[in-house]
């Protein structure tokens, strides 16, 4: 049996998500976790306006109340002409992924969500993206971006796109338990450790 914990980095409840899921984890450690990027606004070439700013801090403002994760919403309302696509930091986690498939990938994803929503950091830039991972891996920045850039691992989150949707998740986060004879929701949206925790436990007794 394994989980699989279908989100994006740039997608808020996905950021606040992340805590409960490094809590969860730390109370299961025989699961494996394989983490599924989602594509929420992939794509996207639309340049966040302010009325686009005011959706998203309205969100980060809910999240921030039931995560208790920080935000910095002054780097947000700084940002000009910032195109709001989630295409580059999903490749960074199939980029790491790649890279060090042994190496845990939820660290790095929470990463690269620390970059965005604490940091102010510019998460569609290559060169950016690949300095998180480079650090978390310990790797050189040069060397992660090349394989950022490689054709395969564009189409490798592509196919991370595909199959998030063959799974029949429409909103993000979610997180499921692959059986071995099917999959089985643990949660289809935020949840606190310890609701996913009890979700879980039903979950492994029935599969």
């Amino acid at each position: 049996m394994k989980l699989l914990y279908v989100g994006d980095p740039m997608c808020s409840w996905c950021y606040g998500f992340g805590k409960e899921m490094t809590e969860l984890m730390a109370m299961h450690p025989e699961l494996q976790l394989e983490i599924v990027v989602g594509g929420v606004r992939a794509g996207a070439t639309d340049v966040l306006d302010q009325a686009g700013k005011d959706f998203r801090l309205g969100h980060w403002a809910r999240v921030e109340a039931h995560s208790g994760l920080p935000f910095n919403r002054a780097a947000l309302q700084a940002r000009e002409n910032f195109v709001y696509d989630t295409e580059p930091v999903c490749r960074a986690v199939v980029t790491a992924r790649k890279l060090a498939p042994q190496a845990d990938l939820l660290a790095v994803f929470r990463a690269l969500q620390h970059a965005f929503y604490v940091d102010g950091l510019d998460t569609t830039n290559g060169r950016v993206l690949s300095a998180v991972v480079a650090a978390q891996l310990q790797l050189e920045v040069d060397a992660v971006l090349r394989v950022w850039q490689d054709t395969d691992t564009i189409m490798q989150t592509k196919a991370d796109f595909v199959r998030a949707r063959a799974l029949g998740v429409r909103s993000f986060p979610a997180l499921l338990l692959d059986t071995g004879q099917g999959i089985i929701e643990i949660s289809g949206g935020y949840s606190h450790a310890a609701q996913l925790n009890q979700q879980l436990q039903r979950a492994l007794a029935a599969g």
